[in-house]
């Protein structure tokens, strides 16, 4: 009979009491280094950190408003947190071993890759697997042309504005990215690898940041303007907002099973592109994407694995997000490194960069039927930002975490072809 009449704020007020307990521990623990090793001492500390600040954010009125609330405090409040002395260094340690060699990271970009692609209708994917890659090619093309001209007013050659700073930023993230290219230019411009890692990487990290920041305001600039934005969808379609409510209608209750199979799922998928890696040269993610976007076009897939698959990615995308962020914090972000490099040129340089991709992904987006903003989001932040750290950032800035394929297509794919881009010009330029 209690049970019956215990409400929604009740349920509430013990979930917070037991939250608030559980966070004390952890936190002190933490404080006394005497935090648990691996993935119990890692995912409890993110999860309270996470969370905490999550909070500051999503009720900061000027981040709250116009910087993406929650995800971006999470980011730079927990690199601080973290790399400042205020924690012991072994939780740090701790953290960047789970998100870096514990998967953390590709644990939790392959549920959202699997669950947001099997949960699309198929016919939208086909349309916009078909136009998305020339949305790319416009990002790139007007993030060069506004750097170079940028670059030209600051006294800068056009040379340096273009290849070391614009191109490094759209081209994949540090590993994809910036580590090949300095390959690809070291042995053919007379600069050694040393120099252009030093003017690479702080590109890199300003652009990623901005990128993040970027996010939250065109998220403001959807909400100013409905008709831009399609508020997670890409196409501009009512036939696409119709055909989601009625999947969304058909859905059937989540239980524990059906997400212990969409888990299943995501890391089968992860494991189909890892085999094929090995056959084929081209990143892990990449393959992910085209045989889960395969496996959906064919239909090959049962519905009810489609529906585990997507019920799984919500789960991930709700209760993980600050988590990872925290992880993407303090494993990835570089408070230091952003710092010492912004000189106004600099910095100037790095923007025009950004702005541009922005400009150029979403006109062009727009005239290939997607919507403006979410255009821009993908095609042109997600290119400009850090791989898949950064495509984590730039969704949860935008709230927009059901666009990751699209994310990971212009990371991966549009990163691969900003290589081939950078080996031509190079070659033209001996």
């Amino acid at each position: 009979m209690l049970t019956k009449n215990i409400t929604d704020s009740d349920n509430k007020h013990v979930v917070n009491i037991i939250f608030a307990l559980s966070a004390v521990i952890i936190l002190l623990a933490t404080m006394q280094d005497s935090m648990p090793k691996g993935i119990i001492g890692a995912i409890g500390i993110m999860a309270v950190v996470g969370y905490i600040l999550n909070v500051i954010g999503n009720n900061t009125p000027i981040i709250k408003q116009f910087f993406g609330g929650g995800a971006i405090v999470i980011i730079f409040g927990s690199s601080y947190l973290f790399h400042s002395g205020l924690i012991p260094s072994a939780t740090s340690e701790t953290i960047t071993t789970f998100v870096k060699g514990g998967g953390f990271l590709s644990f939790f970009i392959a549920s959202l890759v699997t669950g947001s692609i099997l949960g699309m209708d198929r016919d939208v994917l086909k349309k916009a697997a078909l136009k998305y890659i020339p949305v790319i090619f416009g990002g790139v093309a007007c993030a060069f042309l506004l750097a170079g001209i940028i670059g030209t007013l600051l006294g800068y050659q056009v040379f340096d504005s273009v290849m070391l700073i614009a191109l490094p930023i759209m081209g994949g993230g540090m590993g994809a990215g910036a580590v090949p290219l300095v390959e690809i230019m070291s042995g053919n411009t007379g600069m050694s690898a040393e120099t252009l890692m030093s003017k690479m990487v702080p590109a890199l990290a300003i652009g990623n940041a901005i990128a993040i920041v970027v996010a939250g305001l065109l998220n403001k600039l959807g909400q100013s303007y409905p008709s831009l934005t399609g508020n997670g969808k890409l196409i501009r379609s009512a036939e696409d907002t119709q055909t989601e409510q009625e999947e969304e209608e058909q859905a059937q209750p989540t239980s524990i099973n059906m997400l212990a199979i969409g888990a299943l799922m995501a890391i089968t998928m992860f494991y189909v592109g890892t085999l094929l890696h090995s056959f084929i040269s081209m990143h892990t993610y990449a393959l992910m994407i085209l045989f889960v976007t395969f496996v959906k076009v064919t239909g090959v897939m049962p519905r009810e694995l489609e529906t585990a698959a997507h019920s799984w990615y919500k789960f991930v995308v709700d209760n993980l997000t600050p988590a990872l962020l925290v992880g993407i914090g303090v494993a990835y972000t570089d408070l230091d490194q952003i710092i010492a490099s912004l000189n106004l040129m600099y910095f100037l340089l790095v923007l025009a960069t950004v702005v541009g991709a922005v400009i150029g992904s979403a006109i062009v987006g727009r005239l290939m039927g997607f919507y403006p903003i979410e255009a821009a989001i993908t095609a042109g932040l997600c290119m400009a930002n850090m791989g898949g750290t950064g495509d984590v950032a730039v969704l949860a800035a935008s709230k927009r975490m059901e666009l990751m394929p699209f994310a990971q297509i212009s990371s991966r794919i549009g990163g691969a072809f900003m290589l081939i881009l950078a080996t031509l010009v190079i070659e033209l330029l001996k």
